[in-house]
């Protein structure tokens, strides 16, 4: 900073205080480049300042007060008597200032240009940006902390999930062999659900009929693995953020939390949406990476077979070479996991 040349490595006493409340400190000030340092009588840095920022509290008076700038929650201050550092200080102030721009057309067109273009991209690209960075750093303990204060919501719709012992074993036996050692959370509900359902944390809900209403667990289990690649092709996070918009984003962000009634409103769409279509070539390799058959998924989806021919006529896995799924007594005791 050129204005300032002459005064580099000047110092001074000054008063510091670095809040309202606290006890003003003796310090020593000194200009460097473009900083202000405040440090303490043993030499220990409390704070830089900007030069191009300082901002005098008294102007004309002595002894002066500055403050780190002109923002109004500002709450540090430096009280300095020093005469040669408060001739620095207005000098580079003055340069300073008879460096701004003027305001003129030229200027208000480029402002008004700015605030467009900021407009724009606030609008178009910071939503996007900000939930893509919130997904990338945000741990899984927050992703299931959600999940879990979703389903206590979802609770109040489809009811408390069906927790009879020995089908809840049937239940996560069945969770086992779909996703080979994968960490899957799976329940049964009683109501609320048409099929099934994912939420953030690996949490599927499951509709009772699917395994009240079928001779075997290839239905339901078709259909877990159905929800299991819409969570794939989708961060479950992604679309909650994307669903609860760009305040509460930033709030997850920097917080780590999200409000009651965002996830009500989230919950309550969750439940009323359709499922997301899926392709039957994916849907197909996930059957047969699963080693299940589509065919009993396809005719719970329409009992005709017309609207899924495709899952059904490319089966990758057919009846003549498919394992059970489950134990019979484990299928009877998933049966009746919803009993009274």
């Amino acid at each position: 900073m050129t204005a300032l040349t002459q005064y580099q490595r000047l110092e001074a006493p000054g008063l510091w205080r670095p809040d309202a409340e606290a006890q003003r400190l003796n310090v020593v000030i000194s200009i460097g480049d473009a900083t202000l340092t405040i440090t303490d009588t043993s030499d220990r840095a409390l704070a830089h300042w900007s030069l191009a920022a300082l901002h005098r509290l008294n102007p004309g008076e002595t002894p002066a007060r500055y403050a780190p700038s002109e923002a109004t929650e500002e709450i540090e201050e430096l009280e300095i008597d020093d005469a040669e550092m408060l001739a620095a200080l207005e000098k580079v102030r003055r340069a300073i200032e008879m460096n701004r721009p003027r305001a003129g057309r030229l200027r208000l067109g480029l402002t008004l240009t700015t605030l467009g273009l900021a407009a724009v991209l606030a609008v178009t690209w910071l939503p996007g940006a900000l939930r893509q960075h919130t997904l990338s750093v945000l741990p899984d303990v927050t992703r299931e902390a959600v999940g879990n204060r979703l389903m206590e919501r979802v609770r109040r719709v489809a009811g408390a999930p069906c927790a009879i012992p020995y089908g809840v074993a049937a239940l996560d036996r069945l969770g086992a062999r779909l996703f080979d050692g994968e960490r899957a959370r799976l329940f049964v509900v009683p109501a609320g659900v048409n099929g099934a359902r994912h939420l953030p944390g690996r949490i599927i809900l499951i509709d009772r009929a699917l395994v009240e209403n079928y001779p075997e667990p290839d239905v339901a289990a078709g259909f877990v693995l159905a929800e299991a690649e819409r969570a794939r092709a989708r961060d479950p996070m992604a679309a909650l953020l994307a669903h609860a918009g760009i305040v509460a984003t930033a709030k997850l962000l920097t917080t780590g939390d999200i409000d009651d009634d965002v996830l009500d409103a989230y919950a309550e769409a969750v439940l009323l949406a359709p499922p997301a279509p899926l392709a039957d070539a994916t849907l197909l390799a996930r059957f047969e990476a699963a080693g299940v058959r589509s065919t009993p998924y396809a005719y719970a989806l329409d009992p005709t077979g017309e609207a899924t021919l495709g899952l059904i006529e490319a089966d990758p896995v057919p009846l003549a070479r498919s394992a059970p799924l489950l134990a019979d007594a484990d299928w009877v005791s998933l049966q009746g996991i919803c009993a009274d």
